[in-house]
Formats: structure tokens, C-alpha cells, sequence
């Protein structure tokens, strides 16, 4: 686990944990963790309520893969940034984990220090990556995801 900046910290899944009063947790993974919040194996149907995200106190289970082609949904990230500015305003801790801690995660971190922080360049993905990857030198983006970012930054959190 490591602390990108204060309060906000980047991990793999062996780090996964449960949210508490003074911890938020982001999991940001399909298997296992959003499957076993929501309770199903394999797929689940677009039409389910928790389908993108499940959010149960401090932790929110993000319904989130890394494919090489970006299958994201806007509403995913708008949620994700909902909840990490509400608890960081709580004064919790953020830890936001995907499966290996090099893809998913960093880059939902990057957004909330870029968007809803401001604490890092957001005047393209890619300066903010540049900036990002001197904080968290193990970020590898997918290819999806670094599409995605590339094609929707100006669009990504831009109620913040």
C-alpha cells in the first residue's frame, strides 16, 4: 500500500479491507470483490440496480475491469468521485485498490487528485498522468483505460 498523497492511498488486492469510521475503500475490481458484495458469480445483467456500483457504508465496490478496449461507463466514475470527495471531506482515509494495484486504481486516484483535488495537472490526461506517475512511479495503465481517459478527460468529473 502506498500513500500517493495525504490521505489517499493506491494498493493491490492483497491490501483489500473493509471501510471503518475513519477509512473509505474504493474496490475497484469485478472478481472478487464486487461479485461478492453484490452477491453473484460470472456476469451480471446491465439492468441489476448495483450493476456499476454497490455502495454499502465506507466502502464502494466498483463493477470495474481492465480490458484493452474501453467498455467504461461515465456514471462509474461520477459515482466513484461522489463518494471519494464525500468521505474525504469527512476527514477519512482513501484507499482505492484494484487486483494488482498498477491499472484501475492509480488511475481513479489520479482523477480524484486532478479533478476533485486539484492538486496535480488536469488540463489533459496526460499531463496529469506525467505528473501522477512521479507520485506513483508502479502505474501502468491499460490500454482501455488509458483510451478512455485520453478520449472523455475533458468530460471526466467536470461537475468538480
Amino acid at each position: 500500500m502506498q500513500e500517493v498523497y495525504e490521505r489517499v492511498f493506491v494498493t493491490g488486492a492483497t491490501s483489500c479491507l473493509s471501510g471503518s469510521d475513519s477509512v473509505a475503500v474504493v474496490h475497484a475490481c469485478k472478481s472478487p470483490c464486487h461479485q461478492r458484495a453484490v452477491g453473484y458469480t460470472g456476469k451480471l445483467p446491465n439492468s441489476h440496480p448495483n450493476y456499476l456500483v454497490f455502495e454499502q457504508g465506507s466502502d464502494l465496490y466498483l463493477n470495474i475491469i481492465d480490458p484493452p478496449v474501453p467498455l467504461f461507463m461515465p456514471a462509474l466514475f461520477s459515482s466513484f468521485l461522489d463518494f471519494a470527495i464525500k468521505h474525504w471531506d469527512d476527514g477519512k482515509k482513501l484507499v482505492i485498490h484494484c487486483n494488482q494495484g498498477q491499472s484501475r486504481a492509480p488511475s481513479l486516484a489520479l482523477l480524484f487528485l486532478a479533478r476533485a483535488l486539484t492538486v496535480i495537472d488536469d488540463s489533459s490526461y496526460s499531463s496529469a498522468r506525467d505528473e501522477f506517475q512521479k507520485l506513483y512511479p508502479r502505474y501502468q495503465p491499460g490500454t482501455g483505460i488509458q483510451a478512455y481517459f485520453t478520449q472523455n478527460w475533458a468530460k471526466l468529473g467536470q461537475d468538480f
